[in-house]
């Protein structure tokens, strides 16, 4: 039998990750942040991988994107980790194995060009912060996806498309809101803003440094102004973005575009551009845009680019972002008894709980292994009614503890995207925000953000079977093919373990929690 070929990817610093690829399919790709507890926390990549992996014999490469140079450059600058540096010296010394880096940019563009089934596509990188070849910084660049190669096109300096740079300042210093650990970045909070806002102030942003106190006071004279604030900021960074699109587009050729870093979690963004951009016929994000997807791109770019390996497409496991460990009954059985004297504990049916939320009622749902990203995708989920007009307020103020206006998801068929959504955006990772058909709005009024638009997920049978019919049930009890979806969390990352899983329950006003995998059901006491 031939042996496989193994590569462990990491990311240090922030968003800190690993991943592992064998024949370039990943078999598991974990974040930190969901087993420290703390939203971004920092740390070292390398040493979460080794902590969390007994088995490591057959591994040939590791790869790292952060700190770009030739293959081979230390990494310390970074991570200071010298153990775990003498422990991959040692493993690639047994293996005959080679460490390689990559741009950081360029690890981004290659987790989202590589994971889509395109053949030919332009490719955006866009976030903060990042260097690139020569430790150029940037915040944007355009490659070419061709066959199994990615070209580079242009490295635009960090001053010229500063759209990153720009909203993270702004969520600190204009909105007071987090943009680091424990909160994380609330980026997300100031686009939910955008929605409820006329964009006045657009120009203020062309020079952002020199208006920025303006920007502060009008944001902090009324509630109003601070949504109005937040419209122009997203106005601003789409006329940015598609003024340079354009160009490529049109220079290049391309029916095709992937997009990845952190501002690609701008799902109103992402959502306009085959309106804006009209040869645009297929956009593709991936689940883990920001930078702990850097692990899975670094990794995924040596497999194709550097080794020469074919594309791995139309497979399910090289497409899923439910890459996290799964978790055994005796695992979760060792976490319901500490919490005993808390819970009662039943066998029970996905039928039985969508009934539960047909009565109303919010249930958190556990199973499989936990998503790769920061949106729950039906793995680590809250789900309830989309059509009654008062969850989205209960929710929001019971549950999440949060700002009233943040919308939630409408998870739905993928199959049924026409018949609700104006536009049809494959969006298996929540990518888009689009709006809904007008003769459908009141049908699910919990899932509707206030502009008719919602980030919805195309749930496919191929990459979550026990997801996808739990909707086609709940099509049949409702009339909607639509379940409500946010990720299973408060104000902690979404969680990870059973235990975590019972903590949160336990803390909110979720009704139950069901993990799915074992028909576990569990009350309060």
């Amino acid at each position: 039998m031939r042996s496989k070929t193994k590569i462990v990817g990491f990311h240090s610093g922030h968003d800190v990750s690993y991943c592992i690829l064998e024949n370039g399919i990943p078999v598991i790709h974990e974040e930190w942040e969901r087993f420290s507890r703390k939203k971004m926390e920092y740390g070292d990549g390398l040493k979460f991988f080794l902590d969390r992996q007994q088995n490591l014999s057959g591994i040939n490469y590791f790869t790292f994107a952060n700190v770009v140079g030739k293959a081979r450059r230390r990494y310390h600058e970074v991570c200071h980790e010298q153990n775990s540096i003498d422990k991959m010296n040692e493993i690639l010394r047994k293996s005959h194995g080679e460490y390689y880096e990559f741009g950081h940019h360029l690890s981004h563009g290659a987790n989202a060009y590589y994971t889509s089934n395109f053949d030919r596509a332009l490719i955006v990188a866009i976030d903060g912060y990042g260097n690139e070849e020569g430790r150029v910084p940037t915040s944007f660049t355009i490659d070419e996806g061709l066959g199994k190669r990615i070209k580079r096109i242009q490295i635009f300096d960090s001053k010229q498309v500063p759209i990153g740079g720009i909203w993270n300042r702004s969520t600190k210093w204009i909105f007071g809101l987090s943009v680091g650990p424990p909160k994380g970045g609330q980026e997300g909070t100031v686009m939910a803003m955008a929605a409820l806002g006329e964009p006045k102030y657009t120009e203020l942003f062309n020079e952002f440094e020199k208006n920025r106190p303006q920007l502060a006071r009008l944001a902090q004279s009324s509630e109003q102004e601070k949504f109005n604030v937040a419209a122009s900021l997203q106005e601003y960074s789409e006329n940015l973005l598609f003024a340079h699109l354009k160009n490529f587009v049109n220079g290049l050729g391309h029916e095709n575009i992937c997009f990845s870093g952190g501002v690609s979690l701008n799902s109103v963004m992402l959502g306009k551009i085959k309106r804006r951009i009209p040869k645009i016929k297929n956009v593709f994000c991936d689940p883990v845009p920001y930078d702990a997807g850097l692990a899975l791109g670094s990794a995924r770019y040596l497999w194709h680019h550097v080794l020469g390996n074919p594309r791995i497409k139309n497979k399910p496991q090289n497409q899923s972002p439910y890459l996290g460990k799964v978790y055994s009954k005796k695992d979760i059985n060792a976490a319901l008894k500490s919490y005993k004297t808390r819970i009662k504990i039943s066998k029970t049916t996905d039928d039985f709980v969508l009934n539960k939320i047909n009565d109303q009622k919010i249930v958190a749902v556990f199973g499989g292994g936990s998503e790769s990203g920061r949106r729950a995708l039906g793995n680590r989920s809250i789900l309830a009614d989309p059509r009654n007009p008062e969850m989205k307020k209960y929710i929001n103020d019971k549950v999440k503890h949060r700002q009233w206006f943040r919308p939630f998801a409408p998870s739905i068929l993928e199959e049924s995207v026409d018949d609700w959504f104006e536009e049809n955006y494959d969006s298996p990772y929540m990518s888009f925000a689009v709006k809904f058909k007008e003769n459908k709005k009141d049908q699910v009024p919990a899932v509707i953000h206030v502009d008719g638009t919602a980030r919805f997920q195309t749930v496919k049978k191929e990459l979550n079977h026990w997801f996808y019919n739990l909707i086609k049930k709940w099509q049949s009890i409702s009339g909607v093919p639509i379940l409500l979806n946010t990720s299973f969390n408060d104000d902690e990352p979404i969680v990870e373990t059973p235990e975590d899983a019972l903590k949160c329950f336990l803390k909110t006003n979720i009704d139950f929690l069901y993990f799915y995998d074992y028909g576990i059901f569990v009350t309060k006491s």
